[in-house]
C-alpha cells in the first residue's frame, strides 16, 4: 500500500478507529497486527524474515544483560550484528558481488545470479534493530521484555518502509508512558499528511515525469540544459518525495501518539555539504555518526584519521543506498566534498549565517549535490558518465523544464526560505482555526492542481 492511494487512507481510517475503539492495554496489538498487515500487503513471505530478525535481537539484548563484560558478551553483539548484516547482505549484495566476481574470472555478468526480491525496507528496519542492539550492548538502553514491544518497534507501519530511523528509547518513551495525542499533536498530524501527501503528488511527481523522460533515454535529449535540467528535475523529486513520505509518517505517528524526530530541514539551503548533510535524511546522518564515524574514531587522533573516517562512513552510507558501483561512487564523492570542506574550514565550526555570500554558498552547495544526484539516478556508471558529459561539455541544446515547472521550483523555494527564517509551517500548525483551515485548503489546492495520480511513481526510498 502506498501513502498515496485511496486503499491506505481507508487502511488508516480503519486503525484509528480500532486503535480508539479498544481498551488502553489492547491498543498495542491492534498496532502490531496492522503493521503486519501493512507490511504483508507487499509481500506475504518476507514477514517470516521479518519475525526471524526480531527473534533474533529480541533475544540478543535480552542475553546481553545476563553476560557479564568480557569475550562471551561481545560474541553476542557479533552474533546479532551478523545476522542483521548477513541477512541485508544476501538480498541486497549478494548478486551485485556475484556479478563482479563473475567479470573478474571472464564468465557473463549474470552466470552466479540468484532470482532474489528484496524485502520492503529491509535497510531501514535492520539499521533500526541494530542502533538498539548496540545500545543495550553499550549499557544506554535497558532489554526490552516484552515481546510485543519490541516487535511492534522493529514493524510499526507509519516508518516501517523508508524511516526515519527512530531510536528504541524514543520509541519506548511514546509506548511506555503513552498519552493519548493532544488537540496540538492532532493538528500537526493532519497538516503533516496534508504537506506530505502535496510534496510528493503535487511536487515530486510532477518533476519525476520530467527526470524519467531524461534518464529513460539521454542519448534522445542532448545537450548541457538538458542535461541539467534533467538532473535537476531529479534532485526536486528526490527532495519532495522522500521528505514527503516522512512528514506523512511523522503525521500518522502523532495522530496515534507516537512522537518521530524530524527528518529533513531544508537541505536544499545549506550553504555547504556539511551544513547539508546535517539537513539531509537527519536520521541516517546521526545512525552514521554515531554508530560507524565515532567508534572509527571520528575526528580524534589527527587530520588524516578524520579524513579517513569521513570516506569509510560515506562509502558504507552510498553503499547502504544500493548495491551498485554507482551508489559506492555516490558516497565517495559526498566523502571527498567533506573532506575537502573540512581541510578549507579548518577547526571553525560551519557557518549559517546569512550574509552576502550567503545565496553564492547555498547554489554552489545545490550545484555540487546536483552532480552528486546524477550517480544516484543514473542507471549504471556509463550512463553517469553520460550524463556528466552532456552537463560540462557539448552544445547548449534545449531544457526539458517547462515555465510552470519554473513556477513550481520558485514556490518551493520562497516558502523554504520562509519556513527557515519565518517558520511559516509552524506557525500555522499554531494559528487559529480559520488561519489553519486556510493553509489546509491552499494544500488540497495544489494537490488538485497540481498532483499526479499515477500508481508507476511510488516513492523512491521503497527501493532501499
Amino acid at each position: 500500500m502506498l501513502f498515496n492511494t485511496a486503499q491506505f487512507f481507508v487502511f488508516l481510517a480503519v486503525v484509528l478507529a480500532l486503535f480508539y475503539g479498544v481498551p488502553r492495554g489492547l491498543r498495542k496489538y491492534i498496532l502490531l497486527a496492522a503493521s503486519y498487515y501493512f507490511y504483508a500487503s507487499w509481500n506475504p513471505k518476507f514477514i517470516a524474515l521479518l519475525l526471524t530478525l526480531t527473534v533474533i535481537d529480541y533475544a540478543s539484548g535480552l542475553w546481553l544483560e545476563r553476560v557479564a563484560p568480557g569475550p562471551r558478551r561481545k560474541a553476542v553483539l557479533v552474533f546479532s550484528l551478523a545476522a542483521n548484516l548477513g541477512f541485508l547482505g544476501f538480498f541486497k549484495y549478494y548478486n551485485f558481488l556475484a556479478g563482479n566476481l563473475a567479470l573478474a574470472v571472464g564468465r557473463p555478468v549474470n552466470s552466479f545470479f540468484l532470482d532474489i526480491v528484496l524485502p520492503l525496507g529491509i535497510s531501514f528496519h535492520t539499521f533500526q534493530s541494530m542502533s538498539y542492539v548496540v545500545d543495550v550492548y553499550r549499557g544506554q538502553q535497558r532489554a526490552v521484555r516484552n515481546p510485543v514491544d519490541y516487535a511492534l518497534f522493529i514493524c510499526f507501519f507509519p516508518q516501517l518502509v523508508a524511516g526515519p530511523i527512530v531510536r528504541a528509547r524514543d520509541f519506548f518513551r511514546d509506548l511506555w508512558g503513552w498519552q493519548p495525542p493532544t488537540a496540538d499533536d492532532v493538528s500537526r498530524g493532519v497538516f503533516l499528511m496534508a504537506l506530505g501527501l502535496t510534496k510528493k503528488m503535487a511536487f515530486a511527481d510532477q518533476f519525476a515525469k520530467v527526470a524519467n523522460e531524461y534518464f529513460g533515454n539521454v542519448a534522445a535529449h542532448r545537450g548541457m540544459a538538458a542535461a541539467w535540467s534533467g538532473v535537476f528535475a531529479f534532485a526536486l523529486q528526490i527532495y519532495f518525495d522522500f521528505s514527503g513520505y516522512t512528514d506523512m509518517a511523522i503525521g500518522m505517528a502523532k495522530l496515534l501518539g507516537f512522537h518521530f524526530p524530524i527528518n529533513f530541514r531544508r537541505p536544499y539551503l545549506a550553504a555547504s555539504v556539511t551544513d547539508f548533510w546535517r539537513r539531509w535524511h537527519i536520521s541516517l546522518s546521526s545512525w552514521l555518526r554515531d554508530y560507524l564515524y565515532i567508534p572509527l574514531g571520528g575526528s580524534r587522533g589527527g587530520a588524516w584519521k578524520t579524513y579517513r573516517n569521513l570516506m569509510l562512513t560515506m562509502l558504507l552510507g552510498g553503499l547502504w543506498h544500493g548495491a551498485s558501483w554507482n551508489f559506492l561512487i555516490w558516497g565517495g564523492y559526498q566523502g571527498v566534498l567533506l573532506s575537502v570542506e573540512r581541510v578549507v574550514r579548518g577547526e571553525r565550526p560551519v557557518s549559517e549565517e546569512w550574509d552576502w555570500s550567503y545565496p553564492v554558498r547555498a547554489i554552489g552547495t545545490f550545484a555540487l549535490v546536483c552532480v552528486g544526484w546524477v550517480f544516484f539516478r543514473a542507471a549504471d556508471l556509463g550512463q553517469a558518465l553520460q550524463v556528466l558529459g552532456q552537463m560540462f561539455g557539448g552544445w547548449r541544446g534545449k531544457g526539458l523544464l517547462e515555465p510552470w515547472h519554473w513556477g513550481l521550483a520558485g514556490l518551493a523555494l520562497l516558502m523554504a526560505i520562509g519556513e527557515e527564517k519565518r517558520e511559516w509551517f509552524e506557525r500555522a500548525m499554531r494559528a487559529p482555526a480559520p488561519v489553519y483551515g486556510c493553509a489546509l485548503a491552499a494544500m488540497l489546492f495544489c494537490l488538485e492542481i497540481f498532483a499526479v495520480v499515477d500508481a508507476a511513481i511510488p516513492f523512491i526510498y521503497f527501493q532501499f
